[in-house]
């Protein structure tokens, strides 16, 4: 049975016990969403659901590892059986592989000593688990009057900012993991965004910045609350939103 008789929105947000996961929670709980918060540690989600129903907000925790199938699917036949719907899907979740160091120290990423195994693992996590879930929540997501799907990507996804010489990125060790798991992230949301946009499903990637995060051992200047900002415009856009797009704060982010 589901637990809303009107049409209650619901987004279900990956990694979102902590970081830019959690903060887009948050937002979007502000906004009057129940927000399902993705994790895969039991407590780290119940802590996390638990304050933001402190704040005010409606929110569950949901056991969920992108790459454990057994997870995916008793995600999609819980948020089913208990709302009968999804309106948001922020694909969020998402590993470097170096662990957490900050990025001109990630030297395990330089692609002529890179170990395959550990790319191999980063595309698990910010690639196939993308696609495993996304297509085991589709259904859901097509009972929504207005369906938002927001894949977290970053500017080092971007092929044409890795390109300047002397660009932003200029100076960091050249990433054969993390940044190619992006840039396929970024493909895959063009692809997907094709194929459902018949749908009314709006598709984009994200660029939330320099985050100050786990992910670069808290290097960045950006809080998470900064970051998850376009992650939540992205969520919330209207009908006349864009779709297959690639995009930060400030606008569009070059391919």
């Amino acid at each position: 049975m589901n637990e809303h008789t009107t049409h209650q929105k619901v987004a279900l947000i990956t990694g979102a016990n902590k970081g830019i996961g959690r903060a887009t929670a948050e937002q979007l709980a502000a906004l009057g969403m129940t927000v399902l918060i993705g994790a895969r540690d039991s407590r780290r989600g119940e802590e996390a659901a638990a304050a933001v129903r402190a704040a005010g907000g409606d929110a569950h925790a949901v056991i969920l590892d992108v790459t454990d199938p057994a997870t995916v699917q008793e995600t999609a036949r819980w948020v089913e059986e208990r709302f009968g719907h999804l309106d948001v899907l922020v694909n969020n979740a998402g590993i470097t592989g170096s662990g957490q160091v900050s990025p001109q120290d990630a030297r395990d990423q330089v692609p002529s000593s890179v170990d395959l195994d550990m790319v191999r693992a980063v595309f698990e996590t910010n690639v196939f688990g993308v696609i495993a879930l996304t297509n085991a929540l589709l259904p859901l997501l097509r009972r929504s009057p207005a369906p938002r799907i927001v894949n977290v990507s970053s500017a080092a996804g971007s092929l044409t900012i890795n390109s300047i010489p002397d660009g932003p990125l200029a100076g960091l060790p050249t990433s054969a993991a993390y940044s190619p798991s992006k840039t396929a992230l970024n493909a895959l949301t063009v692809q997907y965004a094709n194929e459902l946009r018949k749908d009314g499903i709006l598709v984009n990637a994200a660029d939330p910045g320099f985050v100050d995060t786990d992910i670069n051992n808290h290097t960045g200047y950006l809080t998470t609350a900064q970051g998850a900002a376009v992650v939540v415009r992205l969520a919330t856009l209207g009908a006349d939103g864009p779709t297959g797009g690639f995009f930060s704060e400030g606008g569009p982010v070059p391919w």
